[in-house]
């Protein structure tokens, strides 16, 4: 079968689910009987499936009580101070390579905001002097961190740079397969690419598989066996950024050529963010408490903790709270409504839900059983209500568009459902034409889109018809990585064909078959998401909205990087909100 990523859905379909998460340790669904109200005068005696998700770990009062002395003033001049130092080491770098690896050293230490306009200046430099090569000549790995670096910021760089390296044939030169460094260097860089970029493609191979014999014959020092490590597990553009800042802190301050300023200024930096986000989470824990949602929704997973965790890292900037608050009611209130469609509504239940959103009547809701009463009228407060403050505070008028993104989830969910009773099996393309939008992804940015909203173009649609292709393979991305690592599971339990299984029915093919399958259209969306970035990073006042869209995706890389990191999140999901939202580096 042809390796093709299908046309996206038009404008009018777009939205969401959050991720299909199950826990893994979970059994079976089993089947409880219930007595169900379809109105306030007709009941019946109805069986429903449960999931048997555990219960939240982190309890409303465990935080509440977080708090952290870095929002003191003195903390702030401290780090205000640190930045005028490192700021006047930019200026006062010379030599190109040396700036590269200063701006790739602020960037893994999550310092790179400080720094916008420094960097920016330095690249254009770099950039209009693309013709020296005398500083990069026969050096592979500045060569690969130059390309690196002017791609991840939107400059066009050739793929041609790395031709010199190559023999007639088209093969990396073997005199390279001891340059571990260089190595790295290369293959980090090779996931920048875009389609049909064959040099690009080799690199990537040829790099990983050097890259492995080194880990293999354990020759290596050990910080650089630990980035080699960390990059075979999952390259650093897919990486999320505050994890990542988190994880290489550790690792430069074991580094001997470490700069105790750049050193000291990261530590102080994530502590006071880490502050800023502890802030964010407490409303939206508050939030969260007065929807009853937890509570009532016992079939549903609670998990306020991991959503806000999720909305980190679409946007972990400090000035963007609004964005956080926002992004964790839309992910919490996709995780309840997923539950209500995949584990616990009866199939008329869900045709009524879902004409109820459609409407957007709240007099619709009279028909709905009482546990769908309370999930509706808390979902269509809540996005009234953050529509009303965009309204209030920018005057964009949002509710319409909103409306028409949740109706298409909720759509898509029913879609799924009625697969799922009437035990039908969606070809590819017709679950991949599903399945993107009840990825989570599409709603999620429909959000984002509103919050992001500026003068230039202030009509939400319009945001969205200008940014469409990247939230449609961002979606994908999420949709996909999320099968890898759930679906198994899903099936077992009761759940609907995943993205492996329908290739597996169509195409005849095993299960390992459709799973590097599934692995390949990963790689190739993440191509054409590259060159949408850069067709469209120095063309575009929404900046902000793309990293968020591209961060949608390489946060489901996260949360499905060791199984179902949403609904089990009782293990590495645990450890990496402790490590992001709880304990401060001393």
């Amino acid at each position: 079968m042809t390796l093709r990523l299908l046309p996206p859905f038009p404008i009018s379909s777009f939205i969401t689910k959050h991720t299909k998460a199950t826990n893994l340790r979970a059994p079976r669904f089993v089947t409880v009987t219930v007595t169900a109200t379809a109105n306030v005068s007709d009941q019946k005696v109805v069986s429903r499936r449960s999931a048997n998700y555990h219960p939240s770990i982190w309890q409303y009062d465990y935080i509440q009580s977080l708090k952290s002395n870095y929002k003191e003033e003195s903390f702030n001049e401290q780090a205000t101070r640190l930045v005028g130092e490192v700021r006047v080491m930019l200026e006062k770098t010379v030599e190109p390579l040396e700036k590269l690896e200063l701006i790739d050293t602020l960037q893994r230490l999550g310092l790179s905001y400080h720094f916008q306009k420094e960097t920016k200046r330095i690249l254009e430099g770099i950039w209009s002097d693309e013709g020296e090569f005398s500083w990069k000549k026969d050096n592979l790995y500045a060569t690969a961190l130059e390309f690196r670096l002017l791609r991840q910021h939107g400059y066009k760089v050739t793929q041609e740079v790395f031709s010199s390296y190559q023999d007639e044939k088209g093969n990396f030169n073997a005199s390279l397969c001891e340059d571990c460094k260089g190595l790295l260097s290369l293959y980090e860089a090779s996931y920048l690419s875009v389609e049909e970029e064959g040099i690009l493609d080799t690199a990537k191979e040829f790099a990983a598989q050097q890259l492995g014999q080194h880990l293999q014959q354990n020759k290596l020092d050990e910080h650089l066996r630990l980035l080699v490590k960390h990059a075979l597990e999952l390259p650093l553009h897919w990486r999320v950024s505050r994890l990542e800042a988190r994880w290489f802190i550790d690792l430069y301050e074991k580094r001997e050529e470490r700069n105790p300023v750049i050193l000291e200024l990261a530590k102080l930096d994530f502590n006071i963010v880490q502050a800023v986000h502890q802030d964010d989470l407490r409303y939206s824990s508050n939030w969260w408490r007065d929807t009853a949602l937890g509570e009532k929704l016992s079939f549903a997973r609670d998990r306020l903790m991991e959503n806000f965790f999720w909305s980190v890292e679409y946007m972990s900037d400090p000035q963007f709270g609004n964005i956080r608050t926002s992004t964790t009611k839309v992910n919490a209130l996709i995780t309840s409504i997923d539950d209500v469609y995949d584990v616990y509504g009866t199939l008329d239940e869900l045709e009524l839900f879902t004409q109820a959103v459609d409407r957007w009547d709240i007099n619709a809701m009279d028909l709905l059983p009482q546990y769908m009463k309370i999930c509706f009228l808390a979902f269509f407060n809540s996005i009234n209500e953050m529509a009303f403050d965009i309204l209030k505070e920018h005057g964009f008028h949002t509710i319409s568009f909103l409306k028409n993104a949740w109706a298409d989830l909720y759509k898509a969910y029913l879609r799924e459902a009625k697969w799922f009773h009437s035990g039908y099996t969606p070809n590819f393309k017709e679950y991949i034409d599903n399945a993107w939008i009840s990825s989570s992804g599409p709603i999620i940015l429909s959000h984002a889109c509103s919050l992001t909203l500026n003068s230039r173009t202030n009509d939400c649609l319009e945001h969205w018809k200008e940014h469409f292709n990247i939230i449609y393979y961002s979606s994908l991305i999420l949709r996909l990585v999320d099968d890898l690592e759930t679906s198994v599971y899903e099936l077992k339990r009761g759940d609907v064909p995943k993205s492996i299984q329908c290739y597996m029915h169509e195409t005849d093919s095993s299960e390992a078959e459709a799973r590097e399958y599934i692995k390949k259209l990963i790689d190739t969306t993440w191509k054409k998401m590259n060159k949408e970035y850069l067709s469209m990073a120095h063309s575009t006042s929404s900046l902000t909205f793309i990293q968020i869209a591209m961060n949608v995706a390489r946060m489901g890389h996260c949360m499905y990087q060791y199984g179902d990191g949403h609904g089990v999140a009782d293990q590495e999901t645990r450890d990496r909100v402790l490590l992001l939202l709880v304990s401060s580096i001393p």
